[in-house]
């Protein structure tokens, strides 16, 4: 980055006093050899290493890239390592308070420091997204002509965000939401490391669990409550941050939730239990629950995907596609605005008509077809396509029911041994009802008995 009088002295005054600066800021990573997670773009050879200097040489110079991933992961981080490690010139801008005139002031900079000087730019653009197709537009030529090597950060889906032309010019590098582990290592070093707590604070198990839920991968999240925390303890005259301390600072009480164990099956069963009892508080309740113990909700709406069958069925046919909806919905944003889809389906499972009937006609289809209740198929329905199937009688008899004006034809479809067999027993509630008079209608015109 290219200093002015004002960040010289406030780096200056950083280098006085590392205090003055936020704890998240102060261990951020120095070389790409202490970043934590994305080892999959720190490969030897990789396009991170090649813009840092590692093998960039030979005709073929480092590309531009796109960061894409959830806040806290490191995109910023990584940026910032390359413009300590990189001995091209560097310069930042966040497109929320950039525009065009920036962008083309950066570019006539690149253009003056390479012929000038033979020194390449490197541009880190923020927030990419934010920036409109005719802003986005103005870097095109800079990037295409390698003016600047550009890295840019976005938290939204780059292939809607950002326009084909810079996407197609750039290398999309896509960054994972850090591990529970990820993020610990960073706490300890924070822990630990002079620049950070120097070792004035211990962290115990629970505190540090509770810390965990909290930072949900986001370790800019972790590092400031961390570093809030041991503001709070040493101010009490503590060496440790105890869990109580940690509650009050950041205002978010300990769930007692084990992902692993007890907890994570018991309040699951208590949200589909809520669900099929039309308990629509309850379940929010359990649900906000599994959230804030930072449950995955992926199995949340796998869950809710069950319920959605297992409970409602053909009472509510719309039950199913909106716990599809919500799944993929959480798949593709995260959280914390996938607790948003999640109310949504479960609100809308909780106060819809119930019907186990689904559920008990394939399980009494099952059970009977574990007995052995089940026999040759009947002739007139076996496939009649392959030559010689006829000589075999199959497909004789066979009336084809869109030949009949009710489009239903009086045969006999299941095997002998099960040709009276009635397994869908459909509620009268909600939308089922009139699934029931069909099952009425239609097993009367096929010819089977009554119920």
């Amino acid at each position: 980055m290219e200093p002015d009088l004002f960040t010289a002295a406030a780096e200056e005054r950083q280098e006085k006093d590392p205090t003055a600066s936020p704890l998240a800021v102060r261990m951020r990573p120095r070389t790409l050899d202490e970043v934590v997670g994305q080892q999959h773009l720190l490969k030897p050879g990789s396009p991170l290493r090649r813009l840092v200097g590692e093998g960039a040489g030979g005709p073929a110079g480092p590309s531009s890239v796109i960061l894409w991933g959830p806040p806290g992961t490191g995109k910023t981080t990584l940026a910032y390592v390359v413009s300590k490690a990189t001995n091209k010139r560097f310069v930042e801008l966040s497109a929320i308070t950039a525009g065009v005139k920036e962008v083309r002031a950066v570019i006539d900079g690149a253009r003056r420091a390479t012929g000038g000087f033979g020194k390449e730019t490197v541009l880190f653009l923020d927030e990419i997204h934010r920036f409109s197709k005719a802003q986005q537009d103005s870097l095109l030529p800079a990037v295409e002509n390698r003016w600047v090597t550009l890295i840019a950060a976005t938290t939204e889906n780059p292939y809607f965000s950002v326009i084909s032309p810079l996407l197609s010019r750039s290398l999309l590098l896509t960054l994972e939401p850090l591990t529970d582990d990820d993020v610990r290592g960073l706490l300890q070093r924070a822990l630990t490391d002079e620049r950070g707590l120097g070792s004035a604070v211990t962290l115990p198990e629970d505190t540090e669990a509770h810390l965990l839920r909290i930072a949900g991968g986001d370790a800019r999240r972790a590092l400031t409550a961390l570093e809030a925390a041991a503001g709070a303890a040493l101010d009490k005259g503590e060496t440790e941050i105890g869990l109580q301390t940690l509650e009050e600072t950041v205002d978010r009480a300990a769930v007692k939730y084990d992902r692993d164990g007890d907890q994570h099956y018991d309040v699951a069963s208590a949200l589909i239990k809520s669900i099929r009892g039309s308990d629509v508080d309850a379940a929010l309740h359990y649900l906000a629950r599994m959230i804030e113990a930072g449950e995955d909700p992926r199995f949340i709406a796998r869950r809710l995907m069950i319920s959605a069958s297992e409970d409602i069925g053909l009472a509510d046919p719309t039950a199913l596609p909106t716990a599809v909806a919500a799944a993929q919905a959480v798949a593709m944003i995260g959280f914390p605005e996938a607790a948003l889809t999640l109310s949504h389906a479960t609100i809308a499972l909780a106060l819809a008509p119930k019907s186990n009937a689904a559920t008990t006609a394939i399980g009494a289809a099952l059970d009977d077809v574990r007995k052995g209740l089940a026999g040759p198929v009947p002739a007139h329905l076996r496939d009649s396509h392959y030559k010689g199937a006829g000589k075999l009688g199959h497909g004789q008899g066979y009336v084809y029911p869109h030949d009949l004006p009710e489009g239903i034809a009086e045969q006999q479809y299941a095997p002998d041994a099960l040709k009276d067999r009635e397994y869908y027993a459909p509620t009268r509630h909600g939308a089922e009802a009139r699934y029931a008079d069909a099952v009425e209608w239609t097993r009367k015109h096929l010819g089977r008995r009554r119920s």
